[in-house]
């Protein structure tokens, strides 16, 4: 984690909120993948955010390769993001043909036609492809046949890349569920990334399926009544699926070995990040955002765990809990730092030490289902 903050990030000098939760999942997942890396971004904070008129954050490096990012809307951004991958996918398959017809061309030099060879051979492993794309390009534009022609005219697509899916618990939750669950169901190759702020944020911070309960938010003035959505155990029955959740405050190597996990693992991922938002009133400030995702974790309020399909066929658990058992006694405290929480009591204290108990005792809950799935009860 410490070595990854020396890689340049491709993402920087964004226009969101001071102490935003959102931001440095983003910043990371660009420090290691933003130069081959395409975003399909829900509407919420972190498209606003990412195209602020006239900037965006969004960079390239020394050589010119950064993330391709667009916006879509919360009801289909993930359909927005497959969409992107399959278009990629299509045209490498070109890519791929004309390679294979490149084996067999006379005019074609062996070493031109080795490189065609290991392409096919690695074509979605990014460090191979972007070396035999450097390498292939001079030689096809001297060799000037028409199967090489035809391959420069792609050569952007020689390269393999990351499909990465943004959006907020708004989208992802509630409005675009139904989308997320078409393209996890899919069983391609993409990664989703939930900003979990538990509200929706852009909008003024309304109740979504993930405000936990107890929490006050537009439209659950007194307190949410219904506990939280667990979107990691339904995405985590589907059994194809890698399905993490983490708090980079709390743990930085658990997210970063999440994030490499699932960029590798061929097929869909969801990766559900806890966020701190301005929403929530943080006593402490927003300076302290990251601190409070390591408060949250200690508490027990948020559990980090990861779902590695891929452990399966080698007969492990695919099933880890990453967090250590939570000091409980600091639950009620960790809620009383928080606005969203601390209000209750004053604005209906008959209600609020029934409420917060109950969003003590679902978090318990959670963690049971999360230790039986770990092996640990």
């Amino acid at each position: 984690m410490k070595n990854a903050q020396f890689a340049q990030p491709l993402f920087e000098f964004s226009g969101a909120c001071a102490g935003c939760g959102e931001t440095p999942y983003i910043k990371n997942i660009t420090q290691l993948f933003g130069d081959h890396m395409m975003i399909a971004n829900a509407t919420g904070c972190s498209s606003i955010y990412s195209a602020a008129f006239p900037s965006s954050p969004y960079c390239k490096d020394a050589a010119g390769h950064g993330p391709a990012w667009q916006n879509s809307l919360f009801e289909d951004f993930c359909e927005f993001g497959l969409g992107m991958h399959l278009g990629s996918d299509r045209i490498r398959e070109t890519v791929a043909s004309l390679m294979s017809k490149g084996l067999e061309c006379e005019k074609c030099s062996p070493e031109m036609k080795t490189l065609f060879q290991q392409w096919l051979d690695n074509r979605n492993n990014y460090n191979v492809t972007r070396e035999v794309c450097d390498k292939l390009v001079p030689m096809m534009e001297a060799c000037g046949c028409d199967t090489c022609k035809s391959i420069l005219n792609l050569k952007n697509y020689i390269p393999a890349r990351s499909q990465w899916i943004f959006g907020g618990d708004g989208a992802s939750y509630d409005i675009g569920y139904g989308g997320l669950d078409h393209v996890l169901a899919s069983g391609e190759n993409v990664n989703i990334l939930v900003l979990d702020t538990e509200v929706y944020s852009n909008t003024g911070g309304q109740s979504s399926k993930s405000t936990p309960v107890g929490a006050i938010a537009k439209f659950a003035a007194s307190g949410k009544k219904i506990r939280k959505k667990d979107l990691g155990m339904m995405a985590i029955s589907y059994g194809y699926v890698y399905v993490a959740q983490v708090a980079m405050g709390a743990s930085p190597v658990q997210y970063m070995n999440v994030i490499k996990e699932a960029e590798a693992y061929d097929g869909p991922s969801l990766i559900i990040a806890y966020s701190p938002c301005i929403n929530h009133g943080l006593k402490a400030g927003m300076g302290l955002s990251q601190k409070e995702e390591k408060l949250a974790v200690d508490c027990g309020y948020w559990h980090l765990y990861h779902y590695n399909p891929a452990l399966e066929a080698e007969g492990k658990n695919p099933f880890s809990l990453d967090s250590k058992e939570p000091d409980w006694s600091k639950f009620q405290d960790f809620l009383k730092g928080e606005v969203r929480f601390a209000s209750l009591y004053k604005l209906f204290p008959d209600q609020a030490e029934e409420l917060l108990q109950k969003t003590e005792e679902f978090a318990k809950l959670r963690l049971g289902t999360y230790k039986r799935l770990a092996g640990k009860e």
